[in-house]
């Protein structure tokens, strides 16, 4: 799905705010709906509210894109206690997600709250 994105450039400039373009329906390939900031606050909002909790997996997904996409590369120390092992989970998570751009961790986020919806 990434590949269509990059394909088609869904993210244009537009007065000084970025506007992302989704796919709608198989019908219509793409059109833009709001601004993709707009979308990741959305979509953040939604995920207090899926209908299933996700598995440990998506979960920590969901965090590093999150983190991905609200700053940026990660920031912080590892932790420091070798057993908080949630904590270890999420930094090594967020770590791995180094060099993408902050405009790819939010569409991948909006994607999958949007599939976790569904």
């Amino acid at each position: 799905m990434t590949e269509l994105y990059n394909k088609f450039n869904p993210v244009k400039k537009r007065s000084g705010t970025l506007q992302a373009i989704i796919p709608l329906t198989s019908k219509r390939k793409y059109e833009p709906i709001m601004e993709l900031k707009e979308q990741f606050e959305q979509a953040a909002a939604e995920s207090k509210s899926l209908s299933e909790k996700p598995s440990n997996e998506t979960l920590l997904q969901l965090y590093s894109l999150y983190k991905q996409g609200s700053i940026g590369d990660v920031n912080t120390d590892p932790p420091s206690n070798p057993f908080d092992f949630v904590a270890k989970a999420k930094h090594e998570a967020w770590a791995a997600l180094k060099g993408k751009s902050t405009t790819d961790a939010m569409t991948e986020y909006v994607e999958l709250i949007q599939k976790l919806k569904s």
